[in-house]
């Protein structure tokens, strides 16, 4: 009995150790390694067969728990080090993307490699996109060649929606900007995107995750201007991008401008200083008058707080325009502007379903105003309105355009009865 006793603690221990033992063999990042450099060293160059080996291994293969280190090695050759450098204690393989030709046919042949992959083992994808924002960290350990290859395997990626643009984050890293290997990173990388796809698509993509407006801080402080970023991508036969970027800017120095004439309205400023800072601001910008006066009507609706009741909306509209009437004239000083308005009205009360009512009584102040002609809007109602409500607003305006139309042909009959 006692000797039962003894051997079975015994036994097991030894049952429980050689378990730990397999399990720590199973999971030694060494022996995945070598298993992932075996494989690719077997099928070399051929990527149709990488493709395959990888899809095959995965079952064996840990690559949940190893998605970093076997992306180092599809990329490197082997594990990296903090800075980009490759570890020396473990073995690695000459066939990998760093090793592989620099041309766009190659790092589209090797984007389908990690295309398949993630498709195969979608759980890959969050380790894929972290593993290339490392990557993009580690610029400066890499080679140009090497930092080539990745920028337009990058830009194909990004093109096929394997990976998401918020990883551009990394290109604005401090030191990558200061020696100027974000922008020229960033040539490579647009490039492989926009012949994958097309500007309107990188456009997409950038504004769907807020980087849309942030491309200027691919270069330092004191070169973060329009200027040297159109050159510079210009220089490089990126003009497309530097066009967006521009148009961007462009977009954002609206919005700011339409946000400080809002304020100066809520704080009640007298209209004279509003316009002379408005004219001032227009010169600046290089703004057209029917850019302006669009920009002037977003400020003038969003200075107050509307009543949620229709019946007591256009009161209060009626009001709050026959106070900005002034500053309002001050900006369709030509026909094409007094459209602009006439089309911004038509989408505001379209937009704002307490305002559908409101649109003649708009349209009627603003003529007896002196903003808007008769010309500007006998032109809207019979060719240039917009379909966002269309036959509500041109039945609202039927009566008063009848009476324009009268009023205009009388006034003709006694000019010709003068002559």
């Amino acid at each position: 009995m006692n000797n039962q006793k003894q051997q079975k603690p015994t036994l097991t221990g030894q049952r429980f150790k050689t378990r730990k033992r397999d399990e720590k063999e199973r999971f030694d990042p060494t022996q995945f390694q070598e298993s992932i450099v075996q494989g690719l060293n077997q099928t070399g160059t051929d990527l149709e067969a990488v493709a395959k080996f990888l899809d095959a291994s995965g079952a064996k293969l840990d690559y949940r728990r190893y998605a970093e280190t076997l992306f180092d090695i599809l990329v490197a050759g082997g594990m990296l080090a903090p800075g980009g450098t490759l570890s020396d204690d473990m073995t690695r393989t000459e066939f990998c993307l760093f090793t592989a030709q620099e041309d766009l046919e190659t790092m589209q042949a090797y984007a389908q490699v990690f295309n398949k992959l993630i498709r195969r083992y979608k759980y890959l994808e969050k380790g894929f996109e972290e593993e290339i924002k490392k990557l993009l960290l580690f610029l400066k350990g890499f080679t140009e060649s090497e930092r080539n290859k990745l920028a337009m395997l990058t830009g194909i990626l990004l093109a096929n929606g394997n990976i998401s643009a918020s990883i551009l984050s990394s290109l604005f890293n401090e030191n990558l900007v200061k020696e100027g290997v974000s922008a020229a990173f960033a040539v490579k990388l647009f490039k492989s995107w926009i012949n994958e796809k097309d500007i309107n698509s990188v456009a997409a993509s950038l504004r769907k995750v807020g980087m849309d407006n942030r491309l200027m801080e691919l270069f330092p402080a004191n070169k973060r201007s329009c200027e040297h970023f159109s050159k510079y991508f210009t220089d490089a036969g990126l003009k497309e991008l530097s066009d967006f970027a521009r148009n961007q800017q462009s977009i954002g120095a609206r919005k700011e401008l339409q946000k400080e004439l809002q304020e100066q309205m809520s704080r009640g400023d007298p209209q004279k200083e509003i316009i002379a800072f408005a004219r001032e601001e227009m010169k600046k910008a290089s703004l057209s008058e029917q850019a302006m006066i669009g920009i002037i009507w977003t400020s003038v609706m969003s200075s107050v707080e509307w009543n949620k009741k229709e019946e007591l909306v256009t009161e209060q509209a009626i009001k709050h325009l026959k106070q900005y009437s002034p500053l309002l004239k001050a900006f369709t000083s030509q026909g094409l502007s007094e459209l602009s308005l006439l089309l911004k009205i038509q989408e505001y009360c379209y937009d704002n379903i307490h305002f559908m009512k409101a649109f003649q009584k708009i349209v009627v102040l603003l003529y007896k105003a002196d903003v808007l002609s008769e010309e500007a809007i006998l032109k809207w109602y019979t060719e240039a309105h917009v379909a966002k409500g269309k036959s509500v607003f041109l039945e609202q305006m039927k009566k008063f355009v009848e009476w324009l139309k009268n009023a205009e042909e009388e006034s003709e009959s006694d000019e010709e009865e003068a002559d």
